[in-house]
């Protein structure tokens, strides 16, 4: 029922502890009955296919019913508009219960055209609560602060199931998962259907170098961390499909590294555009990011090619319990049967100790590296941020002092705060922005901020206030490219905001020369 996951949806949002949230979702997943809890699972994460329910249409719905300067008062104030509208929709509801998988249908099958009556016909019959699940539902933007394997983690609590069992086959399950859920009470593990199957990817933690100083170099395998993304590639009974790190398909988008594709088993690398020997700027392989299908022409200018770190599976046995240098070893001679213009492997670097290792890192042969990845020789393939076992050590960020211009709501536990910024930096005798940031700052921080936004702003454009020029901080980005779609000519790679700099007036802010001083070509 839509209440139950309404009141599922707030107990999540105000428990901020991770073991809190993951006993709700274990008490939402046992009470509830099928296929009501396998619908929420998957749209908490990010499995359920809806048609997409736009802000454009929410705001048309509310127009009719509120006035538009009590609107714009209250969204201003909230700062999200799902919320927004759940407290100002007018009534209370109609106390008629509503199951969540008739309105998950509704929600599928209801034609556009029809689509503003029939989610207004609801919010009428609904409670704020209700409103505001079913209108986060509607929408796909949760934002309760649990992740898919947290989610995941909640039904292999409900009996004592391993997680890494879930994830293993859980892109071969579909929702509502009543299989699942069946097995997670005792039932029989079910048989996934998916051919070329994604396996749960193995991360890293963070590392710097005074943490490296407890562990002895000689038990580690250190290599480039390139500027890509982390990808899956698995070819199993004439199958070949790409998976992005979180298991989305991303196969139509690059169909010459899939002709490329010949063998049998399933690898771990990054996804790159290389031309020959050299690696393209991410920006590059962001023009096939998100495509269904790619023209010749784009091909021919961004070639895509694999570089592999692991390998997974092997002419069908398992290679994952080996330890990390004997899976090297056969990732080696495999990479030799492929072609080398699309699949190569990522050098291991030489080092006997950590002085060694950071003055590799400090002077990269390539701009595009990002730092350096340190792995345990001994390691096991296993899915998860295990600790103790890979490390990235990132170079240091790049830093430019810049200042605040415009600021925007946040959203879910952000709402109430400013916290979108976006900053600009002197071009000649005018400011020019340069970027956005949405992070970096401490709770603390982020009060002051929100408190300068609220005390300096000059002018409104509906959510986006804009400043006074007076404020500079301190942003780090991991990296910068040339970008046409940007007025100041470049685009930051994670820019974040690192550190107020209350002590600099805006007029010794930098200027866009030192930025573009930082381009890989200078």
């Amino acid at each position: 029922m839509i209440s139950a996951f309404a009141h599922l949806l707030e107990r999540l949002a105000f428990s901020p502890q991770r073991n809190a949230k993951r006993a709700h979702l274990a008490g939402y997943f046992r009470a509830r009955p099928d296929p009501e809890r396998g619908l929420a699972l998957a749209a908490l994460t990010g499995d359920l296919d809806l048609r997409a329910v736009t802000a454009s249409l929410l705001k048309g719905l509310v127009a009719e019913r509120v006035d538009a300067e009590l609107f714009a008062l209250s969204y201003d104030f909230v700062g999200d508009l799902a919320e927004t509208i759940a407290l100002i929709w007018p009534g209370e509801g109609t106390a008629r219960e509503v199951a969540l998988a008739d309105l998950v249908a509704e929600l599928q099958e209801t034609r556009k055209a029809d689509l503003p009556a029939r989610i207004a016909a609801r919010l009428d019959q609904m409670d704020p609560s209700e409103r505001y699940a079913y209108l986060k539902l509607a929408t796909g933007g949760l934002r309760v602060g649990v992740s898919a394997r947290l989610a995941r983690q909640a039904v292999a609590d409900l009996s004592g199931l391993d997680l890494a069992e879930i994830e293993e086959i859980w892109h071969g399950l579909s929702p509502p998962y009543s299989e699942l859920f069946a097995w997670a009470e005792g039932g029989a593990k079910p048989v996934s259907a998916a051919r070329a199957p994604f396996r749960p990817v193995m991360l890293a933690t963070l590392m710097d170098r005074e943490g490296l100083r407890a562990l002895a170099p000689g038990e580690f395998l250190a290599e480039w961390k390139w500027d890509g993304i982390r990808v899956q590639a698995v070819a199993e009974s004439g199958t070949c499909r790409l998976y992005s790190r979180t298991g989305d398909d991303i196969s139509a988008a690059f169909p010459d590294v899939i002709a490329a594709m010949e063998f049998e088993g399933a690898v771990d690398g990054e996804l790159l555009v290389r031309r020959g020997a050299e690696v393209a700027p991410f920006n590059d392989l962001q023009t096939r990011l998100g495509r269904k299908a790619v023209s010749r022409k784009l091909l021919d200018s961004h070639p895509a090619a694999l570089r592999l770190y692991d390998v997974l599976i092997w002419n069908g046995k398992d290679q994952r319990a080996r330890p990390l240098a004997e899976r090297r070893a056969v990732l080696e001679r495999f990479v030799e049967l492929l072609d080398p213009n699309r699949v190569d492997i990522s050098p291991l670097l030489p080092f006997e100790d950590w002085d060694a290792l950071a003055a590799l890192r400090a002077d990269p042969p390539e701009a595009v590296i990002e730092g350096v990845m340190i792995k345990h020789r001994a390691s096991p393939y296993l899915g998860g941020r295990i600790k103790g076992h890979w490390f990235k050590w990132k170079r240091d960020p790049m830093l430019v002092d810049a200042v605040l211009l415009y600021a925007q709501r946040g959203h879910g536990k952000r709402s109430g705060y400013y916290s979108d910024f976006t900053f600009g930096m002197w071009d000649g005798d005018q400011l020019v922005p340069v970027g956005k940031a949405y992070f970096g700052f401490t709770d603390a921080e982020l009060r002051d901020l929100d408190r300068f936004v609220r005390n300096n702003t000059v002018e409104r454009f509906g959510p986006v206030r804009a400043v006074a020029p007076t404020r500079v901080v301190e942003v780090a980005f991991e990296g910068l490219n040339r970008s046409t779609r940007h007025k100041s000519g470049v685009a930051m790679r994670f820019p974040r905001i690192s550190r107020l700099r209350d002590d600099k007036p805006a007029a010794e802010a930098d200027h866009l020369s030192a930025l573009l001083a930082l381009l890989p070509d200078g």
